[in-house]
C-alpha cells in the first residue's frame, strides 16, 4: 500500500498484512516541485509493474487522477473516490480539467453522498460511479494520547460535544457563540471540543472574551474518543463543509442525540430531521443553532427518545454492509 503524501504516522492501527510505503522514500525527496511530482508519477508506475496489482483503489482528487495515469495500458483496474463535496473544495483548473479529463477512464468511481453523485456524474460525462458511505465499527480502537474524562468534567455536569480539527471549516467559532448564547439558561452544562489545530489560539481568545473559561474546554485531540461519547449527553457538529462526517457517525452509534448544521455533504444522510437528531439549516446561523441546541438541552425525555433511534446507525452503516459494498467494487473492477 504506498502513500502519495511524504511520511506520516497512521491515525489507526494497520493490520498485520498490510505493508506501508511511501512514495517519497521512492524519490528521495518530500518536496512539491514539477519534476518531483513527475518522479512520484514514474515511481507509482513502478510499483503498480512490481507488484501487478488485481486492482487498484484511490483517494483525494489529485491522488486519483496520478493514480489513473500511472495505470494506463498495464491492464489494471483503478477505482477512485472522492472524499468531500467537490464544488465545496475548489481546485486549480489544472486538477479540475484533468479529473475532467481521466476520472471516465477509473473502472469505478465511489462518493460518500447522493449529492456528491449527482455533481460527478453531472461533470464527468461517461463516469461508472456509486454511492459507498464511510462504515462505523462496533468499537473504537484508542490510539495516541488518552485524555480522561473526569480529570476535565465532574460528574454531575452535563456534557455538549463537538469533536474535529480546529479550523475554519468545522465551525467551532459558530459552536462558541452559541453556546454563549444559551450558557445562562443552562448553568449545569458544559461544552467540550475535542481536537487540535491551527485556529486553536482563536478560538481560546474567543472563549476568553465570552467569559466561557470554566464552561468551555478544548484538551486536545483525543485518543480515547469513544470513552468521550458515552460520557456526553449530546453531540453537536457546525461544520461549514463535510465530505462525511465520521465524528457525526461516531456520535450517533454511541446512542448520542445530535444537532448539526445543515451543511454540504452528509449531515442530512445520516440525520432523519425530528427524529434521530436536528438538522439546522446554513441560513439559520448562529440564532437557529442555539434554538436547536436549547430545545433538547431542556427536554431529556427528547434526548433519550433520538437517542435510541440515532444508535440504529450501526446497522446501516455497519462495517459488514459498507465492506460488501466495497467488496462488490473491487470484485465487479478487478
Amino acid at each position: 500500500m504506498p502513500t502519495y503524501s511524504g511520511r506520516g504516522g497512521c491515525a489507526y492501527p494497520l493490520d498485520s498484512r498490510v505493508h506501508l510505503e511511501f512514495l517519497a522514500d521512492y524519490v528521495g525527496t518530500m518536496r512539491k516541485t514539477p519534476l518531483s511530482s513527475l518522479k512520484r508519477l514514474l515511481a507509482l508506475r513502478k510499483v503498480i509493474r512490481d507488484y501487478s496489482p488485481d486492482v487498484i483503489v484511490s483517494f483525494l482528487t489529485h491522488v486519483n487522477v496520478v493514480a489513473i495515469v500511472a495505470a494506463l495500458g498495464l491492464g489494471v483496474s483503478v477505482v477512485v473516490s472522492e472524499r468531500i463535496y467537490p464544488p465545496l473544495l475548489p481546485l486549480p483548473l489544472f486538477w479540475r480539467a484533468t479529473r475532467w479529463l481521466m476520472y471516465p477512464q477509473a473502472s469505478c468511481v465511489v462518493m460518500q453522498t447522493q449529492l456528491g453523485l449527482k455533481w460527478i456524474e453531472s461533470h464527468c460525462a461517461g463516469i461508472n460511479a456509486r454511492v459507498i458511505p464511510n462504515p462505523i465499527g462496533r468499537t473504537l480502537p484508542k490510539n495516541g494520547l488518552v485524555i480522561e474524562t473526569n480529570k476535565w468534567v465532574e460528574a454531575d455536569r452535563r456534557v455538549l460535544l463537538a469533536v474535529g480539527r480546529l479550523n475554519v471549516q468545522k465551525g467551532f467559532d459558530l459552536l462558541l457563540e452559541a453556546f454563549f448564547s444559551i450558557s445562562k439558561k443552562f448553568p449545569n452544562w458544559d461544552l467540550v471540543i475535542l481536537g487540535e489545530g491551527a485556529e486553536r489560539q482563536a478560538l481560546e481568545a474567543q472563549r476568553e472574551a465570552l467569559g466561557l473559561g470554566r464552561r468551555v474546554y478544548m484538551p486536545g485531540r483525543a485518543g480515547n474518543v469513544g470513552e468521550w461519547y458515552e460520557c456526553a449527553d449530546l453531540y453537536v457538529m457546525t461544520s461549514r463543509y463535510e465530505g462525511f462526517p465520521n465524528t457525526l457517525l461516531e456520535a450517533m452509534a454511541h446512542g448520542l442525540p445530535v444537532v448539526s448544521v445543515d451543511c454540504d455533504t452528509g449531515p442530512r444522510d445520516l440525520i432523519s430531521d425530528e427524529v434521530n437528531g436536528l438538522l439546522v439549516p446554513l441560513e439559520q446561523g448562529v440564532g437557529g443553532l442555539s434554538k436547536a441546541l436549547q430545545r433538547l438541552m431542556s427536554d431529556d425525555a427528547l434526548l433519550k427518545q433520538m437517542g435510541q433511534e440515532a444508535i440504529k446507525v450501526r446497522d446501516i452503516y455497519s462495517m459488514e454492509k459498507i465492506g460488501t459494498a466495497w467488496a462488490e467494487v473491487l470484485k465487479l473492477n478487478a
